[in-house]
């Protein structure tokens, strides 16, 4: 299951347009193979387009898209897929995801788990998995859809937030980690033992950030608009970093949480 996933991704959330299209072609040039976009994000069409413009043939690339948490319910949920797909011009995504677990549990779980797995049934989706899912929210999944059901849990994971017990939880099910905002908005560049680190391997503490993840053995989907950073991220994944060093990125956990909206679970401590 580890290696199903290319990695890294190419996030293309806030992305659009030729900005988003170009940064598409630049990460395929680089030698991305997976990209991620979702329905929230109002982009499914271009980055469809943009797939179709490069010399990359789709069934080369790992395509990720998430069913937005207003479209739960078992037919809206499907209608909604169609649609992704449409725009996306494609007859599968290689995964999806359900993008927030349903607030309030206002749709069922087991409602909206099995239309997702039905979706794939149907062959509109080589994977499935969840995202934002919460240890408990993990457990409930796995026992609606069976072990090995779900390929992945896409959350955030960064060295400000480090996400362990989750992360752990997700491990022991056999459930991949996706980690979003790898590089905590920015936030690493400006971190004084990152910028040490990064300066002991000629690299950015943006690529430190990035190859902690991979040695964690998580899938990261980090995005920008610029084809040099674009190039510098998938480089990080050739740095190896030594274990003293991954402990002193494990002191800078403090919690610090950027995806938090009013709909969000109750995260686990």
């Amino acid at each position: 299951m580890q290696n199903v996933m290319p990695n890294p991704g190419f996030g293309t959330f806030r992305l659009e347009g030729d900005t988003l299209k170009q940064s598409i072609h630049a990460a395929l040039e680089a030698g991305y193979r997976h990209i991620d976009t979702a329905q929230f994000y109002g982009n499914e069409a271009d980055v469809g387009a943009a797939i179709r413009d490069s010399e990359v043939h789709r069934s080369d690339i790992f395509l990720t898209t998430k069913v937005w948490f207003d479209n739960l319910e078992p037919a809206t949920l499907k209608a909604s897929v169609d649609e992704s797909l449409q725009k996306l011009g494609t007859g599968y995504v290689d995964l999806l995801l359900i993008h927030w677990p349903s607030p309030n549990n206002e749709v069922p779980m087991a409602d909206y788990l099995t239309a997702l797995k039905e979706v794939k049934a149907e062959g509109k989706a080589r994977h499935i998995g969840i995202s934002n899912f919460t240890c408990e929210q993990v457990d409930e999944a796995v026992n609606i859809l069976g072990k090995g059901e779900i390929l992945t849990n896409q959350i955030e994971v960064h060295p400000f937030l480090q996400n362990r017990k989750l992360v752990e939880h997700c491990e022991q099910h056999g459930i991949q980690i996706t980690a979003f905002m790898p590089l905590a908005v920015g936030k690493v560049m400006d971190d004084p033992t990152l910028k040490q680190i990064a300066d002991a391997h000629h690299a950015t503490p943006a690529q430190i950030a990035l190859a902690w993840v991979k040695q964690r053995n998580m899938i990261t989907i980090p995005s920008s608009t610029k084809a040099r950073n674009i190039q510098s991220n998938i480089a990080a994944f050739d740095i190896v970093l030594s274990d003293s060093e991954i402990a002193e990125i494990a002191m800078l956990d403090r919690q610090e949480r950027i995806a938090n909206p009013d709909f969000a679970p109750a995260w686990d401590e």
